[in-house]
């Protein structure tokens, strides 16, 4: 994949920059309650005002459908924005018209100024021209720096790039950048965990990863829909008993593609789902009728962690076990601890994201000793997929 990024931007001094950001962060009682996102695009606003720029940040907040809706509007996170960045960054009121281009007049060089939610306007998700020309209308130059929202083909995040000279910002190259060692050129053996509660959330996912990998670990709720599948009793513990068939049909392509299936060989079973409920460990083979397992045993965890001491490429995406409730979350932090290790001694490249996966992560302690973990959440998934991504598309269009 060839793209542009900030070093191919020079003398950009008073230049109108438009730059798609993720601002889609959590709000309570009018508080921003995690600047992750935030904080991730912070090096890509605060470079480009250091090079004079006029810098305009371009964002969605929650789903208006294309009304002006005060709860949703950015102005309550500007004070997030501003301590994260440690600035005044300057508001309009809208991202379109005499509010935005007054604004952007005032700017002066290595100013830092958001529009108002692009969700306001229905031509934004339904990328339509006109507006997308009004919006471009603002800017010299176009700068991506969502991934989390490059699986939309909206305007804000792939029409402009037909309009305007178009770039990568820091976060988007990184993500590029670490996806490309994932999954695009990666060295092998590459090892994917694919986690979570149900199959019929990740049939995508499963069908593309087992044509790429060499190794899949299936854990969560999902592992106990394959061991259904292959004739295993899983009692009481979460199933999709009706999509055997389409379980049996993965474990076909992998065998096919040369992909081995890493299932559960035991599993620490409870009558009831909650924190330090009465347990046992048991071989999948012999799970009680009325018990349901919760999290994989310890067997399972040596399995796992060989074929990550095995590996050169990691691609993390769910849990093994209900990691939210003690002591079911075992499995999950031995794991991460043991593919954060293998990183840190330079054996692994490790990739991660889904929401599931970076609170797994973060609850282990060891977000910050992974090649990449990804707050993308559905781009994260459907790039996982093998799906094409219109806002990274555009980006390689403009070589």
């Amino acid at each position: 994949m060839t793209f542009k990024t900030l070093d191919n931007l020079t003398d950009i001094a008073g230049k109108r920059v438009l730059v798609r950001v993720d601002l889609n962060v959590p709000v309570k009682d009018g508080k921003v309650t995690d600047a992750t996102r935030i904080e991730r695009v912070a090096p890509t606003i605060l470079e480009l005002s250091k090079k004079g720029a006029k810098v305009i940040l371009l964002a969605h907040f929650g789903r208006p459908k294309g009304e002006v809706v005060a709860d949703m509007s950015l102005n309550q996170i500007l004070p997030a924005v501003n301590e994260v960045l440690g600035t005044t960054v300057a508001f309009a009121s809208d991202c379109v018209g005499d509010a935005a281009a007054s604004a952007i007049a005032e700017l002066g060089n290595g100013g830092i100024l958001l529009l108002e939610n692009t969700r306001f306007h229905k031509g934004e998700e339904k990328n339509n021209a006109d507006f997308t020309a009004a919006v471009a209308a603002n800017g010299d130059i176009y700068v991506n720096d969502a991934f989390s929202a490059a699986h939309r083909a909206h305007s804000s995040t792939e029409g402009l790039a037909h309009l305007l000279p178009a770039y990568a910002g820091r976060t988007m190259q990184a993500e590029l950048e670490a996806l490309e060692k994932g999954l695009g050129n990666p060295n092998r053996p590459v090892v994917a965990i694919v986690g979570g509660a149900k199959v019929s959330t990740k049939i995508d996912l499963l069908m593309n990863l087992v044509k790429k990998v060499d190794a899949l670990v299936i854990g969560g709720g999902m592992a106990n829909t394959f061991l259904a599948a292959r004739g295993t009793n899983v009692g009481k513990s979460l199933c999709e008993h009706d999509l055997a068939d389409t379980a049996k049909q993965i474990m076909i392509e992998a065998a096919g593609a040369g992909c081995a299936i890493v299932l559960p060989e035991d599993g620490v079973v409870a009558r009831e789902f909650k924190a330090n409920a009465e347990n046992e460990v048991v071989a999948v083979s012999a799970i009680p009728s009325d018990a349901m397992m919760l999290d994989v045993g310890p067997k399972t965890i040596d399995a796992v962690n060989a074929w990550i001491s095995r590996a050169s490429t990691l691609v993390w995406n769910g849990p093994l076990g209900a990691f939210e409730i003690a002591p079911f979350d075992a499995a999950t932090v031995a794991a991460a601890k043991h593919a954060a290790a293998c990183t840190k001694d330079g054996k692994l490249v490790s990739v991660a994201g889904g929401g599931d996966t970076v609170a797994a992560l973060n609850h282990a302690g060891v977000a910050d000793d992974f090649t990449y973990v990804s707050t993308a959440g559905g781009a994260f998934l459907e790039w996982m997929e093998g799906k094409p991504l219109p806002g990274v598309d555009v980006l390689n269009q403009q070589k």
